[in-house]
């Protein structure tokens, strides 16, 4: 079964629908990329790298169980969690034609790449990257930050994200949500991505 739902026509009489026609193209619209960069910076930016620098303060306090070895799992977590972030940032820009930000959201359903095991990497990879923080530098408010950002994500993703995505793409979001667990990934890539 393929995926292939996309949003209506636009009216092309309006800017906007000129804006929403680019998004169509084979090609994604440079608003996309834009919009992604900007995005990028200023929220993920803020949730992985400000405030867990506010916090704190990326000093180093003595290792957590007085094991140096946290230090070393604190970092491969870390590390290990970029690459899946940055594919859903080119996904959503490539596959999707459009940004992560609610404002301006892809014009197709994603579920390539990464999303073909979990439909929720991106925060998945930050909540990674902010144990792998609190582990380096021995922080347990780090810690208490990523549990606090995990259950934000858990609710905007059930009260905005899928009842947007259920409206905005129907029976392929549905087919897709009973395909790929929302938070723990599968160990076998669903197949269906590859045939976008």
């Amino acid at each position: 079964m393929r995926f292939s739902r996309t949003i209506p026509q636009p009216d092309r009489s309006t800017m906007l629908g000129t804006v929403m026609e680019q998004a169509h193209t084979t090609r994604p619209p440079l608003w996309a990329y834009l919009g992604t960069v900007v995005f990028t910076i200023m929220v993920p930016g803020s949730v992985v790298g400000l405030v867990p620098y506010l916090i704190s303060r990326w000093a180093l306090k003595p290792p957590l169980f007085g094991l140096g070895l946290t230090r070393w799992i604190g970092l491969g977590i870390f590390v290990i969690a970029v690459p899946p972030f940055a594919d859903f940032l080119g996904r959503f820009v490539r596959e999707g034609h459009g940004t992560p930000a609610p404002i301006a959201p892809t014009r197709r359903l994603v579920i390539g790449g990464v999303y073909r095991r979990v439909r929720n990497p991106a925060y998945i990879a930050v909540i990674a990257m902010l144990v792998g923080q609190a582990l380096f530098f021995g922080n347990l408010d780090l810690f208490e930050y990523a549990f606090a950002v995990a259950i934000g994500f858990h609710f905007f993703v059930i009260l905005y994200e899928e009842p947007t995505l259920r409206r905005t793409f129907g029976r392929d979001y549905q087919d897709y949500c009973r395909s790929v667990p929302r938070w723990v990934p599968r160990l076998r890539p669903d197949d269906r991505g590859d045939q976008r």
